[in-house]
């Protein structure tokens, strides 16, 4: 048996404890100071308000000014913020753990450098989030997996990537189940970049939706065509990345569930039907849509590119699109003739 801690008791951080405590394991889920009531909640009878239904009984939920009792002996360290969240994770975790600790990140999210270069997660707290000199063994997973459907134990299929195979094959040990499938790769890249975009493109096909809703209409062409461009893209800027395109594979069924429901799928509809950016913000106040950052940080790393010359960014029109969409206030015009 393991001790595994979890900080952010979000959908996904806390779905986790599912697959985490079938396996026998100690959970401890720790709040991030924007969870304080779900944890009080969770403390009082083990009922997750978020998720509509009780964790595992062998999870206890932890307020955030308990983390260096939470983290005290723990064999594993979960991740379980979201994009908006990696400096703080950095700052106020990663900070205070020892360097041997083995951590797994379910962040979907890309930074950008002024070179036109796309960073995945995992690397980026190593390479400038941490103090010189230290260096973590930081994994990642990602994959089609609904929180609420991993709570029901339904069947999935993730990837886990990192830059060691033992450490790889040991979490995979520890999480793996009869529902909850594992596949370890060492391709980071091709595998956080992919996921990360998912989010962005799940926007994009969505946007269908939206113009089919305005019309009166249920269309399912303009969702497959724009499905069809948004895998081909994923394929291009992994490959520019330096990437394995056999990735994209995980990104694509991510892709798939996403636009069946999802934060990023009403984002898309609703910019589709014809709400400005702002207009839906309001409407959903405090929903995380991380495919806002996701979309700025890839056009403007593409972009960069292009001025370069070591991209072009022609070839991602849908991209460039969302980009105009969300960073501009365009107007929904899909770039049916640029596709390819």
């Amino acid at each position: 048996m393991s001790i595994i801690t979890i900080v952010g008791a979000g959908m996904m951080g806390s779905a986790m404890c599912f697959p985490a405590s079938d396996n026998g394991h100690q959970i401890r889920l720790v709040g991030t100071p924007y969870d304080r009531e779900v944890i009080q909640r969770i403390q009082q009878d083990n009922f997750h308000p978020r998720l509509g239904m009780p964790l595992p009984p062998n999870v206890t939920a932890w307020q955030y000014e308990d983390m260096d009792e939470a983290l005290k002996d723990c064999n594993l360290l979960i991740a379980g913020v979201a994009s908006f969240g990696v400096d703080w994770f950095a700052e106020n975790v990663l900070s205070r753990i020892p360097d041997d600790l083995k951590v797994l990140s379910i962040t979907k999210g890309l930074e950008d450098e002024p070179d036109g270069s796309l960073v995945p997660i995992s690397v980026a707290y190593n390479r400038y989030k941490l103090a010189p000199g230290r260096k973590l063994s930081i994994c990642s997973i990602g994959g089609p997996c609904i929180s609420m459907e991993l709570c029901k134990r339904l069947h999935t299929s993730v990837a886990l990537c990192g830059d060691d195979s033992d450490v790889l094959h040991w979490i995979k040990s520890q999480l793996i189940t009869t529902y909850y499938h594992i596949q370890p790769t060492r391709d980071v890249v091709g595998i956080e970049c992919a996921v990360a975009m998912k989010n962005a493109y799940a926007v994009g096909v969505s946007l269908a939706i939206g113009l089919a809703q305005r019309n009166g209409e249920e269309l399912s062409n303009p969702q497959a065509a724009l499905f069809g461009q948004s895998v081909r893209e994923m394929l291009r800027l992994v490959h520019l990345f330096g990437g394995q395109t056999e990735s994209v594979i995980y990104a694509t069924s991510d892709l798939y569930v996403t636009i069946n429901s999802g934060r990023n799928r009403k984002l898309g509809e609703a910019l589709g039907q014809g709400m400005t950016l702002q207009q839906v913000l309001d409407k959903y106040p405090g929903m995380t849509l991380e495919s806002i950052p996701i979309i700025t940080k890839a056009a403007r790393a593409l972009r960069k590119r292009h001025e370069l010359g070591t991209a072009n960014f022609n070839k991602f029109p849908l991209l460039r699109h969302l980009d105009e969409i969300i960073n501009q206030g365009a107007e929904v015009r899909i770039p049916w003739n640029e596709f390819g």
